[in-house]
């Protein structure tokens, strides 16, 4: 007989009931406590339970909780809209946001208005999207063919557009010698080649994670590389897309990290973090000067689900992003991630399977090597990232697993991405659970002889 008719992310393993949450912590139905040091899926940002999250829920909820966006707007998402412009990137630059309910969506949804944006003033070829290896911007058909996931790709790889073309600004891995600026030009003048084969008169965008997440454990690019990125774009009349579904509503320190960059994107996107997990709601934000010739041409976007611009989850990321301003959350993120990377670099001192912490903000990478000085990754078939996730699981600790962002899928790599509200002494409990964690799972890797004790 079966225990559960709920399909999980694996068939094997067995998953804890959570019960509730409060702040920064979950609890099982056993009482059992987790600290949520990856904010679920980098997306409860500021924690769990927040009361005047779920009184907006509620008071929605007594409103209306649905209408179809073909037959009526309504004043939480025109407020929403309304609100993201003036949050985007504190200029008289503006966007205008499409809903809808997933970073997938919002991604497949960008892809699908720059195809459009050219269509609309004849240039009907310029459909290709060139995309980077060591990247994720969804499990949708469009979104996945945009993505240079190798792991999540390979599956469903005939059914894909061929998009990924250039290499990402990886520059733990850059070869020896090279200085890391240097190497991160040469990883974009890619971008320039891949415009030139392909020719720019197919290409309509060019799509990015500003800093690389799931795909690459939080890579951070320098500002001059996406400065260059954009001179090529412009240059080719390629769109800009800059996928923040991760990365956006303060989680680098920043309300969108391309605001670190100097760089304004022609569409961005954003899920996750608008919501903090309260509500399922994303959104393409698109620039006026990109909506232009729609306007005067087809006068419609072709696109749109059944719960696009839903009012419940329209009220509930309004209430998110009131929550952030007024708790000045924004700069709260930017100095506890200064503080949490330096005690998790602290950390790896007396942890040798640590080659790299980076990040920006509350958004850190943490890269795992059997030798510090090769940078070799462990064995594909250990499974370190899983050993070390189910490890700190054990211990109190949620950590979001990532692919370290060697070429096929090689290497392991976390992220640590806790709530935005976090205070130093519950930063202080996730790097020791986390330093226990990895301490234990070093121990059992050395009587295993996968390393030696030097590391």
């Amino acid at each position: 007989m079966n225990d559960s008719w709920l399909i999980k992310p694996s068939f094997d393993d067995v998953y804890p009931v959570a019960a509730y949450g409060e702040g920064v912590f979950i609890y099982d139905e056993h009482g059992n406590k987790y600290l949520d040091g990856s904010s679920g899926a980098v997306t409860a940002s500021i924690g769990h339970a927040v009361p005047e999250i779920v009184e907006a829920v509620t008071e929605q909820a007594r409103k209306i909780s649905f209408v179809y966006r073909s037959q009526f707007t309504s004043q939480p998402a025109e407020k929403l809209a309304e609100k993201l412009n003036d949050l985007a990137f504190e200029a008289d630059d503006p966007y205008y946001s499409f809903f809808v309910n997933s970073g997938s969506e919002a991604n497949e949804t960008a892809l699908k208005i720059a195809v459009q944006y050219w269509q609309e003033q004849g240039l009907y070829q310029k459909h290709k999207i060139i995309s980077r290896w060591t990247s994720y911007h969804g499990i949708t058909m469009g979104a996945l063919s945009m993505s240079g996931h190798t792991e999540r790709r390979k599956r469903f790889a005939p059914m894909l557009e061929d998009y990924p073309g250039i290499s990402p600004p990886y520059c733990y891995r850059r070869p020896a010698q090279e200085s890391c600026s240097n190497y991160e030009m040469k990883c974009a003048d890619e971008l320039d080649a891949a415009i030139r084969r392909t020719g720019a008169e197919q290409v309509a965008a060019f799509i990015a994670e500003p800093i690389i997440g799931a795909a690459g454990g939080v890579i951070v690019p320098s500002a001059e590389y996406y400065k260059r990125i954009k001179e090529i774009c412009d240059h080719h009349q390629v769109l800009f897309i800059a996928d923040e579904v991760m990365t956006g509503i303060g989680r680098t320190g920043k309300m969108i990290a391309m605001e670190h960059y100097g760089v304004k994107p022609d569409i961005l996107t954003l899920g996750k973090g608008m919501s903090a997990g309260y509500a399922p709601i994303a959104a393409a934000l698109i620039h006026d000067r990109i909506l232009e010739p729609i306007r005067k041409g087809s006068k419609a976007i072709i696109g749109g689900h059944t719960y696009s611009a839903n009012p419940q989850s329209s009220a509930v990321a309004l209430a998110v992003l009131t929550f952030i301003e007024k708790h000045q959350l924004v700069d709260r993120s930017a100095k506890n991630g200064e503080y949490l990377v330096n005690q998790l670099r602290n950390m790896a001192l007396t942890t040798p399977i640590v080659g790299d912490v980076r990040g920006k903000g509350l958004l850190i990478g943490i890269e795992f090597v059997s030798h510090l000085f090769t940078k070799t990754p462990f064995p594909k078939q250990l499974n370190l990232t899983r050993l070390l996730v189910e490890k700190a699981r054990d211990k109190g600790l949620l950590i979001y697993p990532a692919s370290a962002g060697i070429e096929g899928g090689d290497g392991d790599a976390i992220i640590v991405s806790p709530p935005l509200t976090i205070n130093k002494q519950e930063m202080d409990t996730l790097v020791k659970l986390l330093q226990d964690s990895i301490h234990e799972v070093q121990r059992d890797l050395m009587l295993k002889g996968y390393m030696d004790s030097t590391g």
